[in-house]
């Protein structure tokens, strides 16, 4: 028999409900820093969506020290448990594990912590020295307290998603990690807990950051769609007779000149870079931290040759706040991005 829905805050608790409520079905965790949005609702839905009316559905809260760096918004970062509460409630949560940081950390920093790795020190890693080794360690020391099946992450986060699932196959964790598709406003905007920071001004500023991400993306499905047309009929005599019979000749050589121009990840770079280049002049400016498409197995860039999945990802400043956003890319295939 499951527990009613309850705030549980320290270790022994969680211990004595996951030892004593025992449920047939699967267990899931969604971690989380609080201020929920619908962001974290949409992680919790499909997290109770997985495992099922049967099974049991945790979610963290927990703002980690560790992850911060000098100068970053530890203090700063909102706090509003109860209404976390409330939407966790509502999403479908069975408890809400709420642990203070002497709890998480007795005596303070611990001794023995994950270090990311090279991937960990790229992009995000490397405007945020030691953030994902923070990240790693409490996800880790999370995922054994709360014992679930499975664990969701949201794909806004994908350098962290991707490190998490590259924890988890190399010590070897018994445990499913799910990525779920980035939640956005009806601008375009990723759902954000620092978006609250921002002024009408500022707002408008960030919504390039998407917007960049959508002409990337847009660029390269043209780019799919004219290299697919242009391979319909064979670049020969019979090809140019047979477009010009149905009144194409000009639209096929456009788009036959168009799909054999520079393209791939150079026209998405290019794309996506003349949005953010707009942005840095507007009042307020964005003032862009990197632009990145990556190889989301280690975070790499990709070369023009490549062909597989990626990720267009972009990270700036709007006044004194740092947004994250990234789309996911197919490249080798005249379909167009994913």
């Amino acid at each position: 028999m499951k527990p009613d829905f309850e705030l549980v805050p320290t270790f022994d608790d969680l211990d004595y409900v996951l030892g004593h409520f025992a449920v047939p079905g699967r267990t899931a965790v969604v971690m989380t820093m609080g201020a929920l949005h619908e962001g974290h609702a949409t992680l919790i839905r499909a997290a109770r969506e997985h495992v099922g009316h049967g099974g049991f559905v945790i979610v963290t809260v927990f703002v980690n020290p560790l992850q911060f760096g000098a100068g970053e918004d530890l203090e700063r970062y909102p706090r509003t448990l109860d209404a976390d509460l409330k939407t966790a409630e509502e999403a479908g949560a069975d408890i809400v594990f709420a642990p203070s940081a002497d709890e998480m950390y007795p005596g303070g920093r611990p001794e023995v912590t994950l270090r990311a790795g090279a991937m960990g020190e790229r992009l995000e890693g490397a405007a945020r020295p030691g953030h994902f080794d923070g990240m790693l360690t409490v996800v880790a020391k999370l995922l054994h307290l709360t014992r679930p099946d499975l664990a969701l992450y949201g794909q806004k986060d994908a350098q962290q998603l991707a490190l998490i699932r590259r924890m988890v196959r190399d010590l070897n964790f018994g445990v499913e990690i799910v990525g779920v598709p980035t939640v956005r406003e009806e601008d375009g905007l990723a759902l954000s807990s620092r978006n609250r920071y921002l002024s009408p001004a500022e707002r408008r500023t960030a919504l390039a950051l998407s917007q960049a991400l959508f002409a990337g993306r847009d660029r390269h499905a043209a780019q799919q769609a004219l290299r697919a047309r242009a391979s319909e009929v064979p670049s020969t005599r019979a090809r140019a007779e047979a477009l010009s019979a149905i009144g194409e000749s000009r639209a096929a050589a456009d788009a036959h000149a168009v799909a054999t121009t520079a393209g791939g990840p150079v026209a998405v770079r290019a794309a996506a870079r003349l949005v953010l280049d707009e942005a840095a002049r507007l009042t307020p400016p964005l003032d862009l931290d990197y632009l990145a498409l990556v190889d989301p197995s280690d975070f790499t860039e990709i070369g023009d040759d490549f062909t597989g999945e990626a990720v267009l990802a972009v990270a700036a400043r709007v006044g004194t706040t740092r947004l994250i956003d990234n789309i996911p890319l197919t490249f080798g295939t005249f379909g167009a991005a994913s």
